[in-house]
């Protein structure tokens, strides 16, 4: 019996359907992409903005979410907001998942209201109404050198924001809560008080770097001066009741006015990005005041040479715009100081935005 061998079936075999191919776009965008997306900065600005006031970072827990169950929680419309989210996760704020659900980054963390290092009310300070009206103006002030806040609003900042925009000033003061609570450990770690018997906060605000550094330092007492409003509303730790008001006293004042007191050492944190003037004068108060000897250790945002310049350098835009205020280079810092009779020492980083600058009044 012949066996006969089956013939092989030629027949072409379609190939399994796939999806389009997909060009992907180059791991850095050329120049030209490059500058569309910065000058279409505004819109992460605002998506920023948008997430902190929807609470949808709060909403989010460890669970991945769909954007529909999130819209349930934040009350909006899916749609929207999952292109809200679309357009945050293009910059780390938020990660989507495979199946299209999303969930938390380093960064989304920190525009939860209950992280320990949240950034919600510094994000929505940053992008508050007036900045809006401000910004498109940077070229007027970068003409005249000069704020254009009082032509824009018909008064000075400070005075708008306290008559005319009472949610933003109450952000703002949330904000620079924050900022402060925030550092003022790293203050207090970096500092050594050795040979310190008193200290003082010059332009203090509420006093959380001066409570850090109490509660580090048992023996050391404080004074926190700042300015009546201000000092009204200090750190319930220095208050009259407070765990550590027996070792401080409050003194509502203007430190470019005067500085009534002596102690061993002067911490003057984030205010000398005023006008040149108000900055020489607090300067000029600290050397008036102080004995011969005494330490001044001046803790400030700089726009050189520093990992956040980008930050920096848009706060310096920011006090240009609304109060006429300028962030210092190294140079720039130093020189006041020497100008106003300190003799300046080391200069320490105290953490990715902030250096301290070690003086002795002669």
């Amino acid at each position: 019996m012949t066996t006969v061998s089956p013939t092989p079936d030629t027949t072409p075999v379609a190939p399994p359907p796939t999806a389009p191919h997909i060009v992907t776009a180059q791991t850095t965008p050329p120049a030209s992409m490059r500058l569309r997306e910065l000058a279409f900065g505004a819109a992460c600005a605002a998506a920023v903005r948008a997430a902190a006031r929807l609470g949808v970072a709060d909403a989010l827990d460890e669970t991945p979410a769909s954007a529909a169950e999130l819209a349930l929680v934040v009350d909006a419309e899916p749609a929207p907001l999952r292109r809200l989210l679309r357009a945050l996760c293009c910059y780390g704020i938020f990660s989507e998942t495979a199946d299209g659900k999303f969930v938390h980054t380093e960064m989304s963390r920190l525009l939860r209201e209950d992280d320990p290092n949240s950034l919600k009310y510094i994000s929505l300070w940053c992008t508050e109404p007036w900045t809006w009206e401000v910004w498109p103006r940077l070229d007027d002030a970068v003409r005249s050198g000069t704020s254009v806040f009082p032509e824009t609003f018909g008064k000075g900042f400070f005075e708008y924001l306290h008559q005319d925009a009472g949610e933003s000033a109450q952000v703002f003061n949330r904000a620079m809560t924050t900022s402060s609570v925030q550092s003022a450990q790293d203050v207090a770690d970096l500092l050594d008080l050795t040979g310190v018997s008193s200290v003082a906060d010059i332009g203090g605000g509420q006093g959380h770097v001066l409570a850090s550094l109490l509660e580090k330092h048992p023996s050391v007492h404080g004074t926190l001066l700042d300015l009546p409003g201000v000092v009204a509303r200090a750190d319930a730790r220095l208050r009259d009741g407070g765990r550590l008001a027996d070792r401080v006293r409050i003194v509502p004042g203007d430190c470019r006015e005067d500085i009534p007191f002596q102690v061993d050492l002067y911490i003057i944190k984030n205010i000398l990005e005023w006008d040149d003037e108000s900055t020489r004068r607090t300067l000029r108060n600290v050397v008036a005041a102080a004995r011969p000897g005494a330490r001044v250790v001046i803790i400030e945002n700089l726009v050189d040479d520093t990992p956040s310049m980008r930050f920096t350098t848009a706060m310096d835009l920011l006090l240009l715009l609304n109060v006429g205020g300028a962030k210092h280079t190294r140079e720039s810092l130093v020189g006041r100081m020497s100008d106003s009779g300190l003799r300046v020492g080391e200069i320490h980083a105290v953490n990715a935005y902030l250096h301290a600058f070690e003086c002795v009044v002669p």
